[in-house]
């Protein structure tokens, strides 16, 4: 008699009882919670795991997705959701780093490549949204998820909008957030890194009863903005720089919440946060 194989069949038989048969097994596998999914919304530049895809790579980390451009040295866009479970009381790490996840023969942008540029190491997914565990916080400040950003963007309406956005998940709301840049200017670092013109943040505002893209309807909150990676900014209000996400995808050549259904993108694209 084959041992293995009588108990590879009790076992199955087992678990066609528990699923057929006793109710309860199936209450319990629907309440174990899903792993994170930062694209829930969508891959808004088809990016892929593709050696060949040198300036749409995508790299999934368990804090945050992003689309690499090698040629430019940072992140297309970044994407990540933010609920309460991420936040916490772990300090700032600000140990800035290569990403040696990249693949082996790229080269890759050093916290030195930004020194002397007159730019921060703009964050994409901010410290401040992984604030729950040291591993998590430490995640942030890999280069792949910086770029270089004018002093008073980032200290000034950017860093306001992420201190809304915590405000928001403070009130029991969970966000998606996708950010990133376009347009090019002046290149630091000896050619190395090329700073976008401008940069754009969207935000899903969802209740966190809600799941995914099959949580949005054409009442859900979403704010989008497009924002000049130039300094004389800094005492200006983010609300100001408020735009349709129809219009950043017409600037960046994207495709924005392509998991929700075409009706109501056709909604929320055309719409201004109020």
């Amino acid at each position: 008699m084959n041992i293995g194989r009588v108990m590879r069949s009790q076992i199955c038989i087992a678990t066609i009882l528990c699923l057929t048969l006793l109710p309860g097994c199936e209450l319990v596998a629907d309440k174990i919670k899903p792993p994170v999914d930062h694209l829930a919304l969508g891959n808004p530049s088809k990016a892929r795991v593709v050696l060949a895809n040198t300036d749409n790579y995508l790299m999934q980390k368990p804090q945050f997705v992003l689309s690499y451009n090698r040629t430019k040295g940072i992140p297309n866009w970044v994407s990540w959701q933010l609920n309460q479970t991420w936040l916490g009381d772990v300090e700032r790490r600000n140990n800035f780093r290569a990403d040696q996840s990249l693949p082996p023969t790229w080269d890759k942008v050093d916290s030195r490549d930004y020194s002397r540029s007159g730019y921060d190491r703009g964050h994409m997914t901010p410290s401040g949204d992984r604030t729950n565990t040291e591993v998590n916080n430490s995640a942030t400040f890999v280069m792949t998820n910086i770029v270089p950003q004018a002093p008073d963007n980032n200290r000034g309406p950017w860093v306001d909008l992420e201190n809304y956005c915590r405000d928001l998940v403070d009130q029991g709301k969970e966000l998606y957030i996708i950010a990133g840049g376009y347009g090019d200017q002046t290149a630091i670092a000896n050619g190395k890194v090329i700073p976008p013109r401008n940069l754009w943040k969207i935000i899903v505002v969802m209740d966190e009863t809600d799941i995914g893209a099959d949580g949005i309807s054409p009442n859900t909150q979403v704010i989008a903005v497009d924002m000049p990676n130039k300094q004389g900014i800094k005492a200006r209000e983010w609300q100001q720089f408020k735009v349709t996400i129809d219009s950043l995808e017409k600037k960046t050549g994207y495709d924005f919440l392509s998991s929700v259904s075409t009706p109501i993108q056709n909604i929320l694209e055309n719409r201004i946060d109020p």
